[in-house]
């Protein structure tokens, strides 16, 4: 193994771990829909979610959710391998693809928890997997703009 690759593994494996710790935690301490309130815009809610992000396409069963996830976990490690200036958002989406497709193995659902809500408005309930796919994706689309926009600037000049 590549010695600059070994600390995004690590780190795609630590998002895997405290996915799953946080999840058992959850799963082994509240009931199904009971509510933890922590702060007045956040509270722990146990959910066994089977459809996608924010609980849509629920009708199309886990077997396709699982075939997804292998598949965007194959595509991920690889870009992984070859996109070098990436890493950090691709191992965030790896350990968090994981974590999602570990539930839905052992499970046949996704477990989610964390709520926050504002003046009565309730984000959908999700998990520190969901939280690692956000962010890095939200990573790679920032490096994609980065790239783009150094590009245009290369044009003009």
């Amino acid at each position: 193994m590549k010695r600059g690759l070994l600390p995004y593994i690590i780190l795609a494996l630590f998002t895997f771990l405290i996915d799953q710790l946080t999840k058992f935690v959850v799963k082994s301490h509240i009931g199904p829909f009971d509510t933890l309130k922590i702060l007045p815009f956040f509270n722990i809610v146990y959910v066994e979610n089977t459809g996608s992000a924010f609980g849509m396409l629920k009708s199309v069963g886990s077997l396709f959710f699982i075939a997804i996830s292998v598949i965007v976990i194959i595509v991920v490690s690889l870009s992984l391998l070859k996109e070098k200036d990436s890493r950090l958002g691709y191992s965030l989406i790896l350990g968090g693809a994981v974590g999602n497709l570990s539930d839905r193995v052992l499970y046949g659902y996704v477990i989610d928890f964390l709520e926050f809500h504002l003046a009565g408005y309730y984000w959908p309930i999700f998990n520190v997997a969901d939280t690692a796919l956000t962010i890095g994706i939200f990573l790679l689309l920032y490096k994609t703009y980065l790239n783009y926009k150094q590009r245009g600037d290369q044009k003009r000049n």
